[in-house]
């Protein structure tokens, strides 16, 4: 029998997302922030796609344009044959059933004059989905899927915990039953013991109803611990995207094996080498000519600062793509010895 092939859930070409800075007495916009620049990615039925990366490279304005939370400034969302960037609010609002999101602070994005029975409400009377007896039967439901008792329904969010209104966050997205459901950083505000359970409950929706995540997060394990695929970002562009086990075991892009390199190690007889990286991530309004890693990157070399590489597949693997002029450079080597020789030099 032939291989099976599955087609992308949601595909993401060219997008970018560009904020004008307004500035002077007038107000006028004289510079663009970059802040998501050429993105190519696809996510598939079922699969967590998990997106890492620094402070400011653009995940959340990444995840808010799949979403449609944002216009994108350029490119193309498609989903089921559909651009979705393409289309104004009326014609979304069918999609966005199948899109949802879970934000990273709970608290502000629970509207806290509201009990939780109007929160998790609300989407199915937008919808026009049920009626008012159905509705506080899918309710109960809700709560329930997410471990929270059915007299939850009547209190407002500033009577939970984090934790707690972060299942009501949850509750929420999966109301509409969507297919893909946008993770702005759901655990980085929670205690550690909080993070290990608000994940599993993640891991089991999508086990009982095969959801898709997109999940954005700066805490490498946790991305490891959740992700089937990771994808790296880094002033905007994605720079390095390969499965998860890949990501750890053989990094080629120099920023991720930087990443890699700061994650802690739970075994304290284990010691990791510190790669630290040099200067400071250059302003999305005036990114680095050639590859934007160039100027922090101990690898440089020669055509980095001329000629931005392209996101293209690694020799041998077509899973695994970086955008590096070493990676695939004439002459180099086909594992990390190079790149991994010259970031132990930069400690």
């Amino acid at each position: 029998m032939g291989r099976t092939i599955v087609k992308p859930l949601l595909e993401i070409s060219h997008l970018s997302m560009h904020f004008p800075v307004k500035s002077g007495l007038l107000r006028r916009s004289t510079l663009v922030n970059r802040a998501v620049n050429d993105v190519d990615l696809s996510i598939y039925p079922g699969e967590t796609l998990g997106l890492v990366g620094e402070s400011g490279c653009g995940k959340t304005t990444l995840g808010r344009c799949i979403a449609r939370l944002y216009q994108p400034t350029q490119g193309q969302i498609h989903y089921q044959g559909v651009d979705l960037a393409s289309l104004n609010q009326r014609a979304l609002l069918p999609y966005r059933r199948d899109i949802q999101m879970i934000f990273q602070d709970p608290m502000e994005s629970l509207n806290s004059r509201h009990t939780v029975k109007e929160i998790l409400e609300e989407p199915l009377i937008i919808h026009g989905m049920a009626s008012a007896q159905a509705r506080d039967t899918e309710v109960k439901r809700l709560l329930d899927l997410v471990g929270l008792p059915a007299r939850s329904a009547t209190r407002f969010p500033f009577e939970f915990s984090g934790g707690q209104r972060q299942r009501i966050g949850i509750a929420r997205a999966i109301a509409l039953k969507p297919k893909l459901i946008v993770c702005d950083e759901p655990v980085s505000a929670l205690d550690v013991s909080i993070q290990s359970q608000i994940l599993n409950l993640l891991l089991d929706l999508q086990s009982e109803f095969g959801l898709a995540y997109l999940f954005i997060a700066h805490d490498l394990a946790v991305v490891k611990h959740i992700s089937d695929r990771i994808a790296i970002m880094y002033l905007g562009q994605v720079v390095e995207t390969a499965s998860s086990e890949t990501i750890y075991q053989n990094p080629r892009h120099p920023y991720t094996q930087s990443l890699i390199s700061a994650s802690p190690v739970p075994d304290p007889t284990t010691t990791r080498q510190r790669v630290i990286l040099k200067g400071d991530v250059p302003s999305p309004i005036d990114p680095p000519k050639g590859c934007h890693f160039h100027p922090r990157c101990p690898a440089c070399f020669a055509p980095c600062a001329d000629h931005p590489p392209p996101l293209e597949p690694i020799h041998g693997s077509e899973d695994h793509l970086a955008r590096c002029h070493m990676v695939n450079a004439p002459g180099a080597a086909e594992d990390t010895a190079i790149i991994a020789q010259a970031l132990g030099e930069a400690n």
